[in-house]
Protein backbone atom coordinates (compact mmCIF):
# COMPACT_ATOMS: atom_id res chain seq x y z
CA UNK A 1 0.00 0.00 0.00
CA UNK A 2 2.77 2.67 1.12
CA UNK A 3 4.91 2.04 -1.79
CA UNK A 4 4.40 2.59 -5.30
CA UNK A 5 6.24 0.46 -8.07
CA UNK A 6 4.92 1.90 -10.90
CA UNK A 7 3.82 5.32 -11.20
CA UNK A 8 2.93 7.14 -14.74
CA UNK A 9 0.87 10.15 -14.99
CA UNK A 10 1.60 11.47 -17.84
CA UNK A 11 -0.26 8.47 -19.30
CA UNK A 12 -4.08 8.89 -19.70
CA UNK A 13 -5.42 5.77 -18.98
CA UNK A 14 -3.41 5.22 -15.81
CA UNK A 15 -3.93 8.59 -14.48
CA UNK A 16 -7.70 8.21 -14.53
CA UNK A 17 -7.67 4.23 -13.22
CA UNK A 18 -6.01 4.66 -10.31
CA UNK A 19 -3.26 7.68 -10.32
CA UNK A 20 -5.69 10.77 -9.91
CA UNK A 21 -7.73 8.87 -6.97
CA UNK A 22 -3.89 7.73 -5.06
CA UNK A 23 -2.27 11.89 -6.03
CA UNK A 24 -5.48 13.70 -4.54
CA UNK A 25 -5.36 11.41 -1.32
CA UNK A 26 -1.89 12.33 -1.20
CA UNK A 27 -2.71 15.75 -1.64
CA UNK A 28 -5.43 16.20 0.73
CA UNK A 29 -3.12 14.54 3.84
CA UNK A 30 -0.42 17.07 2.32
CA UNK A 31 -2.29 20.40 2.55
CA UNK A 32 -3.56 20.61 6.28
CA UNK A 33 0.42 18.99 7.28
CA UNK A 34 2.20 21.67 5.47
CA UNK A 35 -0.82 24.43 7.20
CA UNK A 36 0.51 23.16 10.23
CA UNK A 37 3.78 23.68 9.79
CA UNK A 38 3.75 26.94 8.91
CA UNK A 39 0.85 28.02 11.69
CA UNK A 40 3.83 26.18 14.49
CA UNK A 41 6.51 27.94 12.66
CA UNK A 42 5.14 31.35 12.51
CA UNK A 43 3.17 31.30 16.39
CA UNK A 44 5.68 33.10 17.75
CA UNK A 45 4.66 36.51 16.35
CA UNK A 46 1.51 35.95 18.37
CA UNK A 47 2.32 34.89 21.34
CA UNK A 48 5.21 37.56 21.86
CA UNK A 49 2.16 40.07 22.07
CA UNK A 50 0.10 37.82 24.60
CA UNK A 51 3.40 37.60 26.55
CA UNK A 52 3.50 41.48 26.80
CA UNK A 53 -0.19 41.36 27.45
CA UNK A 54 0.17 39.08 30.49
CA UNK A 55 3.92 40.85 31.81
CA UNK A 56 6.08 38.30 30.82
CA UNK A 57 9.63 39.89 32.21
CA UNK A 58 11.67 40.19 28.26
CA UNK A 59 12.04 43.25 26.53
CA UNK A 60 10.65 43.86 23.12
CA UNK A 61 13.16 43.62 21.09
CA UNK A 62 14.75 40.29 22.85
CA UNK A 63 10.74 38.94 22.53
CA UNK A 64 11.49 40.00 18.25
CA UNK A 65 14.18 37.58 18.57
CA UNK A 66 12.37 34.80 18.77
CA UNK A 67 10.29 35.46 15.56
CA UNK A 68 13.57 35.84 14.22
CA UNK A 69 15.12 32.86 15.83
CA UNK A 70 12.28 30.62 13.99
CA UNK A 71 12.40 32.88 10.87
CA UNK A 72 16.57 31.66 10.27
CA UNK A 73 16.11 28.24 11.65
CA UNK A 74 12.69 27.80 9.16
CA UNK A 75 13.94 29.26 5.79
CA UNK A 76 17.89 27.17 6.59
CA UNK A 77 16.05 23.70 7.22
CA UNK A 78 14.33 24.57 3.50
CA UNK A 79 17.68 24.02 1.87
CA UNK A 80 18.23 20.22 3.07
CA UNK A 81 14.32 20.09 3.09
CA UNK A 82 14.41 20.24 -0.74
CA UNK A 83 16.46 16.94 -1.61
CA UNK A 84 14.21 14.53 1.21
CA UNK A 85 11.80 13.16 -1.39
CA UNK A 86 14.49 11.59 -3.67
CA UNK A 87 16.30 9.99 -0.58
CA UNK A 88 13.59 9.21 2.04
CA UNK A 89 10.18 8.88 -0.16
CA UNK A 90 7.35 11.29 0.13
CA UNK A 91 5.41 9.33 2.54
CA UNK A 92 8.46 8.70 5.14
CA UNK A 93 9.21 12.71 4.95
CA UNK A 94 5.37 13.89 5.37
CA UNK A 95 5.28 11.31 8.57
CA UNK A 96 8.41 11.70 10.01
CA UNK A 97 8.57 16.18 9.41
CA UNK A 98 4.63 16.86 10.85
CA UNK A 99 5.48 14.10 13.97
CA UNK A 100 8.67 16.31 14.54
CA UNK A 101 5.78 19.68 14.94
CA UNK A 102 4.52 18.05 18.18
CA UNK A 103 7.81 18.64 19.77
CA UNK A 104 7.70 22.51 19.78
CA UNK A 105 4.06 22.49 20.32
CA UNK A 106 4.09 20.49 22.88
CA UNK A 107 7.19 22.32 24.33
CA UNK A 108 5.40 25.86 24.01
CA UNK A 109 2.66 24.52 26.27
CA UNK A 110 3.87 23.62 28.38
CA UNK A 111 6.79 26.66 28.94
CA UNK A 112 4.10 28.85 28.65
CA UNK A 113 2.77 28.00 31.57
CA UNK A 114 5.36 29.73 33.98
CA UNK A 115 6.34 34.00 33.24
CA UNK A 116 9.75 32.73 34.90
CA UNK A 117 10.61 30.29 32.41
CA UNK A 118 13.84 31.93 31.19
CA UNK A 119 14.83 33.07 27.71
CA UNK A 120 16.97 30.40 26.22
CA UNK A 121 13.96 27.82 26.84
CA UNK A 122 11.70 30.26 24.46
CA UNK A 123 14.62 30.82 21.86
CA UNK A 124 15.14 27.05 22.23
CA UNK A 125 11.49 26.33 20.82
CA UNK A 126 11.70 29.06 18.68
CA UNK A 127 14.28 27.41 16.92
CA UNK A 128 12.73 24.02 16.93
CA UNK A 129 9.31 25.63 15.70
CA UNK A 130 11.42 26.20 12.23
CA UNK A 131 10.90 22.77 11.26
CA UNK A 132 7.65 24.03 10.74
CA UNK A 133 9.21 26.52 7.87
CA UNK A 134 11.54 23.56 6.44
CA UNK A 135 8.34 21.50 5.87
CA UNK A 136 7.65 23.73 2.51
CA UNK A 137 10.16 22.28 0.37
CA UNK A 138 9.73 18.85 0.89
CA UNK A 139 5.93 19.33 0.63
CA UNK A 140 6.11 20.79 -2.40
CA UNK A 141 8.34 18.65 -4.15
CA UNK A 142 6.79 15.62 -3.17
CA UNK A 143 3.46 16.88 -4.77
CA UNK A 144 5.37 17.73 -7.80
CA UNK A 145 5.73 14.01 -8.25
CA UNK A 146 1.80 12.98 -8.24
CA UNK A 147 0.26 14.82 -10.50
CA UNK A 148 0.83 15.14 -14.73
CA UNK A 149 2.10 17.95 -16.13
CA UNK A 150 -0.54 19.97 -17.24
CA UNK A 151 -2.33 19.60 -13.32
CA UNK A 152 1.06 20.74 -11.93
CA UNK A 153 0.09 24.29 -11.65
CA UNK A 154 -3.13 23.70 -9.97
CA UNK A 155 -1.95 21.01 -7.29
CA UNK A 156 0.89 23.10 -6.04
CA UNK A 157 -0.94 26.28 -6.49
CA UNK A 158 -3.36 24.15 -3.57
CA UNK A 159 -0.59 23.10 -1.82
CA UNK A 160 1.47 26.16 -1.38
CA UNK A 161 -1.89 28.72 -1.23
CA UNK A 162 -3.78 27.03 1.37
CA UNK A 163 -0.61 26.18 2.92
CA UNK A 164 0.09 29.72 3.29
CA UNK A 165 -3.14 29.77 5.13
CA UNK A 166 -1.45 28.28 8.04
CA UNK A 167 -0.16 31.39 8.85
CA UNK A 168 -4.26 33.26 8.70
CA UNK A 169 -5.64 30.12 9.80
CA UNK A 170 -3.13 30.44 13.68
CA UNK A 171 -3.92 34.21 13.85
CA UNK A 172 -7.43 33.13 14.01
CA UNK A 173 -7.40 29.95 15.92
CA UNK A 174 -4.63 30.59 18.69
CA UNK A 175 -5.95 34.04 20.06
CA UNK A 176 -9.78 32.35 20.43
CA UNK A 177 -8.00 29.15 21.78
CA UNK A 178 -6.52 30.92 24.58
CA UNK A 179 -9.92 32.82 25.59
CA UNK A 180 -11.04 29.46 27.82
CA UNK A 181 -9.60 26.39 29.18
CA UNK A 182 -10.37 24.18 26.61
CA UNK A 183 -7.81 21.23 27.65
CA UNK A 184 -9.68 21.14 31.19
CA UNK A 185 -6.91 20.65 34.72
CA UNK A 186 -4.46 18.76 32.03
CA UNK A 187 -3.87 22.20 30.00
CA UNK A 188 -2.79 23.83 32.79
CA UNK A 189 -3.89 27.35 34.82
CA UNK A 190 -4.79 30.53 33.36
CA UNK A 191 -3.21 33.92 33.78
CA UNK A 192 -4.45 37.55 34.07
CA UNK A 193 -3.87 39.79 31.22
CA UNK A 194 -2.31 42.86 32.54
CA UNK A 195 -2.70 45.08 29.36
CA UNK A 196 -6.17 44.54 26.81
CA UNK A 197 -6.13 41.47 24.45
CA UNK A 198 -8.19 40.65 21.58
CA UNK A 199 -9.48 37.76 19.33
CA UNK A 200 -11.35 37.93 15.55
CA UNK A 201 -14.32 38.53 17.60
CA UNK A 202 -13.60 41.59 19.76
CA UNK A 203 -11.30 43.47 22.39
CA UNK A 204 -10.45 41.63 25.75
CA UNK A 205 -10.15 43.99 28.88
CA UNK A 206 -7.02 43.88 31.34
CA UNK A 207 -7.70 42.16 34.10
CA UNK A 208 -10.00 38.75 32.13
CA UNK A 209 -8.18 35.15 32.43
CA UNK A 210 -6.18 34.31 29.32
CA UNK A 211 -4.35 30.40 28.50
CA UNK A 212 -1.30 31.32 27.00
CA UNK A 213 -0.16 27.69 26.91
CA UNK A 214 -3.30 26.73 24.36
CA UNK A 215 -1.14 28.41 21.78
CA UNK A 216 1.07 25.61 21.78
CA UNK A 217 -1.32 22.42 22.86
CA UNK A 218 -4.08 23.25 20.14
CA UNK A 219 -1.95 21.93 17.40
CA UNK A 220 -1.74 18.50 18.55
CA UNK A 221 -5.01 18.16 18.18
CA UNK A 222 -4.54 18.33 14.16
CA UNK A 223 -0.71 16.96 14.62
CA UNK A 224 -1.78 13.60 15.99
CA UNK A 225 -3.98 12.47 13.58
CA UNK A 226 -1.95 13.97 10.64
CA UNK A 227 0.88 11.99 11.33
CA UNK A 228 -1.51 8.75 11.19
CA UNK A 229 -3.21 9.63 8.03
CA UNK A 230 0.50 10.30 6.86
CA UNK A 231 1.22 7.15 7.87
CA UNK A 232 -1.99 5.04 6.74
CA UNK A 233 -2.72 7.11 4.04
CA UNK A 234 0.26 8.44 2.31
CA UNK A 235 2.94 6.45 -0.50
CA UNK A 236 6.53 6.99 -1.41
CA UNK A 237 6.67 6.55 -5.22
CA UNK A 238 9.90 4.17 -5.66
CA UNK A 239 10.67 4.48 -9.38
CA UNK A 240 13.64 5.75 -11.10
CA UNK A 241 13.14 9.07 -11.60
CA UNK A 242 11.52 9.96 -7.98
CA UNK A 243 12.55 7.70 -4.99
CA UNK A 244 13.92 4.77 -6.47
CA UNK A 245 16.65 3.87 -3.31
CA UNK A 246 14.99 5.04 -0.10
CA UNK A 247 15.99 1.81 2.26
CA UNK A 248 13.45 1.11 5.50
CA UNK A 249 11.21 3.71 6.95
CA UNK A 250 14.23 4.00 10.18
CA UNK A 251 16.53 4.53 7.79
CA UNK A 252 15.11 7.23 6.04
CA UNK A 253 14.15 9.39 9.52
CA UNK A 254 17.82 8.99 10.32
CA UNK A 255 18.42 10.85 6.97
CA UNK A 256 16.46 13.04 7.76
CA UNK A 257 17.23 13.73 11.07
CA UNK A 258 21.17 13.93 9.99
CA UNK A 259 20.13 16.48 7.30
CA UNK A 260 18.05 18.73 9.50
CA UNK A 261 20.50 18.87 12.12
CA UNK A 262 22.84 20.55 9.20
CA UNK A 263 20.56 23.26 8.91
CA UNK A 264 20.21 23.82 13.50
CA UNK A 265 24.07 23.52 13.83
CA UNK A 266 24.54 26.16 11.24
CA UNK A 267 21.45 28.24 12.23
CA UNK A 268 22.57 28.26 15.79
CA UNK A 269 26.10 29.17 14.99
CA UNK A 270 24.47 32.62 12.99
CA UNK A 271 22.35 33.02 15.97
CA UNK A 272 25.28 33.02 17.99
CA UNK A 273 27.59 35.42 16.32
CA UNK A 274 24.58 38.00 15.96
CA UNK A 275 22.43 37.91 19.27
CA UNK A 276 23.56 40.03 22.45
CA UNK A 277 24.66 38.54 25.59
CA UNK A 278 21.29 39.67 27.14
CA UNK A 279 19.93 37.45 24.68
CA UNK A 280 22.23 34.49 25.06
CA UNK A 281 24.34 35.14 22.00
CA UNK A 282 28.10 36.21 21.57
CA UNK A 283 27.63 39.72 21.46
CA UNK A 284 29.88 39.93 18.75
CA UNK A 285 26.93 41.62 17.07
CA UNK A 286 28.48 40.55 13.21
CA UNK A 287 26.08 42.15 11.23
CA UNK A 288 22.64 40.25 10.34
CA UNK A 289 23.77 40.23 6.36
CA UNK A 290 26.88 38.79 6.71
CA UNK A 291 25.05 36.26 9.18
CA UNK A 292 22.62 34.91 6.54
CA UNK A 293 25.76 34.80 4.00
CA UNK A 294 27.76 32.78 5.95
CA UNK A 295 24.20 30.41 7.50
CA UNK A 296 23.57 29.75 3.71
CA UNK A 297 26.86 29.17 2.47
CA UNK A 298 27.62 26.56 5.52
CA UNK A 299 24.81 24.90 4.58
CA UNK A 300 25.03 24.11 0.92
CA UNK A 301 29.16 23.62 2.03
CA UNK A 302 27.91 20.97 4.44
CA UNK A 303 25.16 19.37 2.77
CA UNK A 304 27.68 18.54 -0.71
CA UNK A 305 30.44 17.30 1.06
CA UNK A 306 28.25 14.35 2.21
CA UNK A 307 29.28 10.99 1.14
CA UNK A 308 27.60 8.54 -0.75
CA UNK A 309 23.90 9.49 -2.41
CA UNK A 310 23.10 12.84 -0.76
CA UNK A 311 26.14 14.60 -2.17
CA UNK A 312 26.18 12.77 -5.48
CA UNK A 313 21.66 14.33 -5.80
CA UNK A 314 23.55 17.84 -4.92
CA UNK A 315 26.82 17.87 -7.45
CA UNK A 316 23.43 17.43 -10.18
CA UNK A 317 20.93 20.09 -8.90
CA UNK A 318 23.66 22.42 -8.07
CA UNK A 319 24.09 23.47 -12.15
CA UNK A 320 21.69 25.83 -10.94
CA UNK A 321 24.42 27.77 -9.70
CA UNK A 322 25.89 28.37 -13.19
CA UNK A 323 22.40 29.98 -14.04
CA UNK A 324 22.39 34.23 -13.62
CA UNK A 325 18.66 34.14 -13.69
CA UNK A 326 19.04 32.06 -10.58
CA UNK A 327 19.80 34.60 -8.98
CA UNK A 328 18.32 37.65 -10.29
CA UNK A 329 14.91 35.25 -9.53
CA UNK A 330 15.96 34.71 -5.86
CA UNK A 331 16.08 38.64 -5.32
CA UNK A 332 12.62 39.15 -6.95
CA UNK A 333 11.20 36.40 -5.03
CA UNK A 334 12.53 37.64 -1.67
CA UNK A 335 10.94 41.08 -2.87
CA UNK A 336 7.36 38.90 -2.93
CA UNK A 337 7.37 35.94 -0.77
CA UNK A 338 10.20 37.36 1.47
CA UNK A 339 8.09 40.32 2.46
CA UNK A 340 4.58 38.39 2.77
CA UNK A 341 6.23 35.90 5.39
CA UNK A 342 8.45 38.65 6.99
CA UNK A 343 5.83 41.19 7.89
CA UNK A 344 3.04 38.07 8.91
CA UNK A 345 5.68 37.38 11.26
CA UNK A 346 5.99 41.48 12.62
CA UNK A 347 2.86 42.26 12.19
CA UNK A 348 1.21 41.65 15.42
CA UNK A 349 4.08 42.89 17.51
CA UNK A 350 4.63 45.59 15.12
CA UNK A 351 1.13 46.67 15.89
CA UNK A 352 1.03 45.73 19.57
CA UNK A 353 4.34 48.03 20.16
CA UNK A 354 3.37 51.49 17.93
CA UNK A 355 -0.40 51.82 18.98
CA UNK A 356 -0.52 49.53 22.21
CA UNK A 357 1.55 51.84 24.12
CA UNK A 358 1.04 55.83 24.08
CA UNK A 359 4.30 58.04 23.61
CA UNK A 360 4.49 60.58 25.78
CA UNK A 361 7.71 62.83 27.42
CA UNK A 362 8.26 62.39 30.88
CA UNK A 363 11.27 64.95 32.25
CA UNK A 364 12.04 65.71 28.32
CA UNK A 365 12.48 61.87 27.34
CA UNK A 366 10.34 60.33 25.00
CA UNK A 367 8.88 57.27 26.77
CA UNK A 368 7.16 54.33 24.71
CA UNK A 369 5.94 51.73 28.10
CA UNK A 370 2.64 53.63 28.86
CA UNK A 371 -0.14 51.41 28.49
CA UNK A 372 -2.27 52.91 25.70
CA UNK A 373 -6.10 51.92 26.77
CA UNK A 374 -7.53 53.62 23.34
CA UNK A 375 -5.24 51.35 21.44
CA UNK A 376 -6.29 48.58 18.79
CA UNK A 377 -5.92 44.90 19.56
CA UNK A 378 -3.47 43.27 17.51
CA UNK A 379 -4.81 40.28 17.51
CA UNK A 380 -8.45 41.69 16.20
CA UNK A 381 -6.61 42.64 13.44
CA UNK A 382 -3.56 41.07 12.51
CA UNK A 383 -4.98 37.81 10.69
CA UNK A 384 -6.04 40.17 7.81
CA UNK A 385 -2.86 41.28 6.20
CA UNK A 386 -1.82 36.99 5.76
CA UNK A 387 -5.45 36.59 4.65
CA UNK A 388 -5.40 39.19 1.90
CA UNK A 389 -1.73 37.96 0.45
CA UNK A 390 -2.28 34.25 0.73
CA UNK A 391 -6.13 34.68 -0.45
CA UNK A 392 -4.77 36.60 -3.80
CA UNK A 393 -1.79 34.86 -4.59
CA UNK A 394 -3.54 32.91 -7.45
CA UNK A 395 -4.84 35.64 -8.80
CA UNK A 396 -1.45 36.80 -9.34
CA UNK A 397 -0.72 33.82 -11.29
CA UNK A 398 -4.13 33.70 -13.24
CA UNK A 399 -3.43 37.60 -14.44
CA UNK A 400 0.41 36.79 -15.48
CA UNK A 401 -1.09 34.18 -17.83
CA UNK A 402 -2.82 36.91 -19.74
CA UNK A 403 -0.58 39.58 -19.89
CA UNK A 404 3.14 38.57 -18.70
CA UNK A 405 4.60 37.88 -15.56
CA UNK A 406 7.02 39.88 -15.10
CA UNK A 407 4.94 43.12 -16.05
CA UNK A 408 2.68 41.64 -13.17
CA UNK A 409 5.97 41.95 -10.96
CA UNK A 410 6.71 45.36 -11.79
CA UNK A 411 3.16 46.97 -10.94
CA UNK A 412 3.29 45.07 -7.99
CA UNK A 413 7.06 46.43 -7.06
CA UNK A 414 5.92 50.04 -7.59
CA UNK A 415 3.23 49.51 -5.07
CA UNK A 416 5.38 48.17 -2.64
CA UNK A 417 7.73 51.05 -2.83
CA UNK A 418 4.42 53.47 -2.35
CA UNK A 419 2.71 51.62 -0.24
CA UNK A 420 5.50 51.05 2.08
CA UNK A 421 6.95 54.56 2.28
CA UNK A 422 3.17 55.29 2.84
CA UNK A 423 3.15 52.78 6.24
CA UNK A 424 6.81 54.67 7.08
CA UNK A 425 4.59 57.92 7.37
CA UNK A 426 2.34 57.06 9.49
CA UNK A 427 4.34 55.06 12.15
CA UNK A 428 6.68 57.59 12.37
CA UNK A 429 3.50 59.77 13.48
CA UNK A 430 2.30 57.15 15.86
CA UNK A 431 5.42 56.78 17.26
CA UNK A 432 5.39 60.27 18.23
CA UNK A 433 2.12 60.45 19.27
CA UNK A 434 0.04 60.35 22.95
CA UNK A 435 -2.69 58.76 20.96
CA UNK A 436 -1.49 56.39 17.85
CA UNK A 437 -4.66 55.22 17.76
CA UNK A 438 -5.28 58.50 15.46
CA UNK A 439 -3.21 57.17 12.67
CA UNK A 440 -4.28 53.40 13.20
CA UNK A 441 -6.81 53.28 10.16
CA UNK A 442 -4.36 54.89 7.30
CA UNK A 443 -1.46 52.61 8.76
CA UNK A 444 -3.37 49.37 8.25
CA UNK A 445 -4.95 50.04 4.83
CA UNK A 446 -1.77 50.83 3.57
CA UNK A 447 -0.22 47.51 5.27
CA UNK A 448 -2.72 45.51 3.37
CA UNK A 449 -2.28 47.16 -0.04
CA UNK A 450 1.63 46.09 0.57
CA UNK A 451 0.18 42.42 1.97
CA UNK A 452 -1.71 42.55 -1.24
CA UNK A 453 1.01 43.63 -3.79
CA UNK A 454 3.31 40.98 -2.27
CA UNK A 455 0.34 37.78 -2.49
CA UNK A 456 0.16 38.73 -6.06
CA UNK A 457 3.64 39.47 -6.98
CA UNK A 458 4.18 35.56 -5.55
CA UNK A 459 2.15 34.21 -8.02
CA UNK A 460 3.56 36.01 -11.16
CA UNK A 461 7.21 35.39 -10.06
CA UNK A 462 6.56 31.71 -10.09
CA UNK A 463 4.94 32.33 -13.46
CA UNK A 464 8.31 33.74 -14.36
CA UNK A 465 10.32 30.95 -13.46
CA UNK A 466 8.63 28.37 -14.93
CA UNK A 467 9.09 30.24 -18.55
CA UNK A 468 13.11 31.67 -17.44
CA UNK A 469 14.19 28.12 -16.73
CA UNK A 470 14.45 24.65 -18.61
CA UNK A 471 11.98 22.00 -16.78
CA UNK A 472 15.52 20.02 -15.26
CA UNK A 473 16.07 23.43 -13.66
CA UNK A 474 12.74 25.03 -12.45
CA UNK A 475 12.28 22.88 -9.59
CA UNK A 476 15.54 23.03 -8.05
CA UNK A 477 15.28 26.80 -9.13
CA UNK A 478 12.21 26.73 -6.96
CA UNK A 479 12.80 25.45 -4.09
CA UNK A 480 16.07 27.68 -4.17
CA UNK A 481 14.55 30.70 -4.33
CA UNK A 482 11.44 29.83 -1.72
CA UNK A 483 14.37 28.77 0.47
CA UNK A 484 16.58 31.98 0.48
CA UNK A 485 13.01 33.86 0.19
CA UNK A 486 12.15 32.73 3.19
CA UNK A 487 14.69 34.34 5.49
CA UNK A 488 12.28 37.52 4.92
CA UNK A 489 10.98 35.35 8.04
CA UNK A 490 13.88 36.33 10.10
CA UNK A 491 15.21 39.78 8.61
CA UNK A 492 12.09 41.91 8.44
CA UNK A 493 10.87 40.82 12.28
CA UNK A 494 15.11 41.43 13.08
CA UNK A 495 14.87 44.54 11.52
CA UNK A 496 11.90 45.81 13.36
CA UNK A 497 13.28 44.99 16.58
CA UNK A 498 16.34 46.75 16.06
CA UNK A 499 14.87 49.69 14.46
CA UNK A 500 11.91 50.04 17.60
CA UNK A 501 14.97 49.59 20.50
CA UNK A 502 16.62 52.75 18.40
CA UNK A 503 12.73 54.11 18.75
CA UNK A 504 12.88 54.64 14.64
CA UNK A 505 10.90 51.77 13.23
CA UNK A 506 9.98 53.56 10.42
CA UNK A 507 13.51 53.62 9.27
CA UNK A 508 12.49 49.46 8.96
CA UNK A 509 9.98 50.43 6.03
CA UNK A 510 12.03 53.25 4.76
CA UNK A 511 15.06 50.70 3.94
CA UNK A 512 12.84 48.11 2.55
CA UNK A 513 11.00 50.64 -0.01
CA UNK A 514 14.73 51.39 -1.24
CA UNK A 515 14.84 47.49 -1.50
CA UNK A 516 11.76 47.16 -3.78
CA UNK A 517 13.18 50.09 -6.00
CA UNK A 518 16.15 48.37 -6.88
CA UNK A 519 13.99 45.51 -7.24
CA UNK A 520 12.18 47.80 -10.09
CA UNK A 521 14.72 48.17 -11.80
CA UNK A 522 16.94 44.77 -11.67
CA UNK A 523 12.81 43.36 -13.40
CA UNK A 524 13.46 45.94 -15.67
CA UNK A 525 16.61 45.46 -16.75
CA UNK A 526 16.14 41.75 -17.47
CA UNK A 527 12.60 40.70 -18.26
CA UNK A 528 11.07 43.79 -19.41
CA UNK A 529 13.60 45.57 -21.89
CA UNK A 530 13.02 44.98 -25.54
CA UNK A 531 16.42 43.77 -26.45
CA UNK A 532 16.76 41.84 -23.06
CA UNK A 533 17.38 37.77 -23.04
CA UNK A 534 13.58 37.46 -22.28
CA UNK A 535 10.74 39.99 -22.50
CA UNK A 536 7.38 39.90 -19.69
CA UNK A 537 8.19 35.76 -19.32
Amino acid sequence: MADLKKWDVEDPKFWESEGKKIANRNLWISIPSLLCGFAVWLYWGIITVQMLNLGFPFAKSELFTLMAIAGLTGATLRIPSSFFIRLCGGRNTIFFTTALLMIPAFGAGMALQDKNTPLWVFQLLALLSGLGGGNFASSMSNISFFFPKKQQGLALGLNAGLGNFGVTTMQIIVPLFMTFGAFGAMGGDPMTLVSSSGTLIGKIEAGSDTWIQNAGFVWLLLLVPLAFAGWFLMNNIKTPEVSPDIGNPVSSFAKITFMLLIGFITAIFGLWLMLPESANGSGFGVPKEVVLVLVIASTVFLLKALPGEIGTSLKRQYKIFNNKHTWVMSVIYTMTFGSFIGFAAAFPLAIKVIFGYSHVMVDGVMTHDTINPNGPSALMYAWMGPFIGALIRPVGGWISDKVGGALVTQICSVIMVASALGVAHYMKAAYASASPEEFFVPFFILFLVLFAATGIGNGSTFRTIAMVFPKEQAGPVLGWTSAVAAYGAFYIPKVFGEQIKATTPEYALIGFAIFYGVCVFINWWFYLRKSGEFYNP
